[in-house]
């Protein structure tokens, strides 16, 4: 009875001081029932209730107490019961209404509560914190990625929760803030602001978070269709740093390898808009070519593929400097003399890569191959003999040749096989056993179909190098044709067509030409907080120290 006398007597007070400064024409001057009302919020909970709503709301009265009356609704927010709690929250925003200067305090107060648990409070800190981006984003967003910054200097002790509080953080900016980039971010300058705010926060990334960020990045109009080349340009300098080419290669850091191949896949689409890949080629050339035979061999694949892509985009003199490299690679696939194992897509990209960088360079190949190609430049060395070279180059041409032909005869016997074997299969599981076995086939003939497209061209002294995209990589989806039907139309030719394995349609359906580009992107940065949580930042992390764990 006592306790129901107190809480009466809290809310008669409270409601006796809200309506002293509702009455009062100078505010600023009943700054004993402002101090009433703060210390109110100590008392029970429905005077915790009244309490949370009175204080923002006589806030701007008096500054002089500024700093209690936000330190008392914090405490508020994080009261034992719910009602006081959302309460609390829904009015941290009006402290800013009046008096901006107050929003960076504010919007770091919410941070930490995004890890509520109950939906109503989580959806009032949401409520709370869009509303102060509505009102200053520029300063909401500088506030909110301090909860993302490094993991360095912080105890043993608050770690924990600050991981959560991080992750909570990026789930709000990915879900909440990134979709209404056209509402919130829409004038340049916002644009300039959060992309430095991201660039300041990469330091300590996950790869998936990392992936997060340039996917958000490269959706804003700042670095859209018509960005000039040195604004994507940004973007590729962004990537280049997360790949650490700066650092010396270590062929054991497993972790660097697949940093750098992931990297690369990223940068792709950027170098296809005018960025330079030149960083990326040059470390390749320096630093990862040299021990490229102690490198696994799934990762050598994952190399070859992202080099053939980014072929496309070297400049004459990326092509000189690669090209000696390239073609002792391309030796040690193409063998000289026949045997049952060979990687034709390795061989597929090494040869599609040697064709690009030779289309821009060509005379460098005179030296390297033995060819005769003129250009009048004291480079062509026209006067020495490499007879040799041309000799063990097209040798091993012809090998390779004669290998791929023989696996084209055998895979398209063991596709007759095949679907022999999928007719009588009576379980899903062995369905999709022989459909793995079939879709690996077609690669494997497209890619043996793609070598003699390529292969027959450099036999001759003066060869005609393939420098645009009639080959079309056995990993990536056919392009169809736009516009009219492919039957002839009377008057005009039939389109060129595209040379490629097999019009075999084994592929997954939907991926568009060049879907599969980034499937090894996609396939490693899937979902941003999966797996090995326990294991430090996302266990899939670019580096070895916080939460940069082993990245496989």
């Amino acid at each position: 009875m006592a306790e129901a006398t107190d809480d009466s007597n809290d809310i008669e007070k409270l409601y006796e001081f809200g309506e002293r400064l509702n009455e009062a024409k100078d505010k600023s001057q009943h700054r004993q029932e402002y101090e009433g009302i703060i210390a109110a919020a100590n008392g029970s909970g429905k005077a915790k209730q009244l309490a949370a709503q009175l204080i923002p709301k006589f806030f701007k009265f008096f500054p002089q107490l500024a700093e209690q009356a936000i330190e008392q609704q914090w405490y508020l927010c994080e009261d034992e019961e719910l009602g006081v709690r959302v309460q609390a929250i829904r009015g941290l925003p009006l402290f800013c209404k009046d008096t901006p200067e107050h929003l960076s305090k504010i919007v770091d107060i919410l941070g930490p509560l995004l890890v509520a648990g109950e939906n109503v409070e989580r959806d009032a800190v949401h409520k709370a914190l869009m509303t102060l981006l509505r009102q200053d984003v520029k300063t909401s967003l500088t506030a909110l990625f301090k909860h993302i910054g490094s993991i360095e200097d912080r105890s043993a002790e608050d770690l924990s929760t600050w991981e959560t509080i991080r992750e909570k953080t990026l789930l709000f900016l990915r879900d909440k803030v990134f979709p209404l980039k056209m509402e919130l971010l829409m004038p340049e300058e916002v644009q300039k602001h959060v992309t430095t705010l991201v660039k300041q926060n990469l330091q300590d990334v996950t790869a998936a978070e990392f992936k997060m960020f340039m996917d958000f990045l490269k959706s804003l109009s700042l670095f859209g269709r018509d960005a000039p080349a040195e604004r994507i340009q940004e973007l590729v300098e962004i990537i280049e740093g997360q790949a650490d080419l700066d650092a010396q290669f270590n062929v054991s850091d497993a972790d660097h390898i697949e940093r750098y191949i992931l990297c690369l896949s990223m940068a792709l689409p950027f170098f296809k808009r005018g960025a330079s890949a030149i960083k990326f080629l040059n470390y390749l050339n320096k630093q990862i070519v040299p021990v490229f035979d102690k490198l696994p061999e799934e990762r050598r694949l994952d190399l070859l593929k992202n080099l053939s892509e980014c072929s496309l985009y070297a400049t004459t003199q990326d092509s000189r400097q690669l090209l000696p490299s390239l073609v002792q690679l391309l030796k040690k696939y193409m063998v000289r003399r026949k045997i049952e194992e060979i990687n034709y897509t390795c061989i597929e990209c090494l040869l599609y890569t040697f064709h690009h960088l030779a289309h821009k360079a060509p005379n460098a190949t005179n030296s390297l191959c033995g060819y005769k190609i003129v250009t009048g430049q004291p480079s062509d060395r026209l006067g020495e003999d490499f007879s040799e070279q041309y000799k063990d180059f097209t040798e091993r041409l012809s090998t390779v040749e004669d290998l791929a032909r023989a696996m084209i005869k055998k895979l398209t016997q063991g596709m007759s096989d095949q679907n022999k074997a999928m007719a009588a299969a009576k379980t899903e599981d062995e369905k999709d056993a022989i459909k793995t076995q079939k879709q690996n086939a077609t690669f494997t003939l497209r890619a043996c179909n793609n070598i003699l497209a390529m292969t027959q061209p450099l036999h001759t002294k003066t060869p005609t190098f393939i420098g645009d995209q009639k080959v079309n990589l056995s990993w990536k989806e056919v392009a169809k044709p736009s516009g009219p039907s492919t039957a002839a139309v009377a008057g005009q030719k039939r389109p060129a067509a595209t040379t490629n394995v097999s019009s075999n349609n084994a592929t997954k359906k939907g991926r568009g030409a060049g879907g599969m580009q980034h499937q090894l992107v996609n396939k490693a940065f899937a979902g941003i907080y999966d797996a090995g949580r326990s294991s430090g930042r996302g266990g899939r992390s670019w580096r070895g120290r916080g939460r940069r764990g082993s990245y496989r």
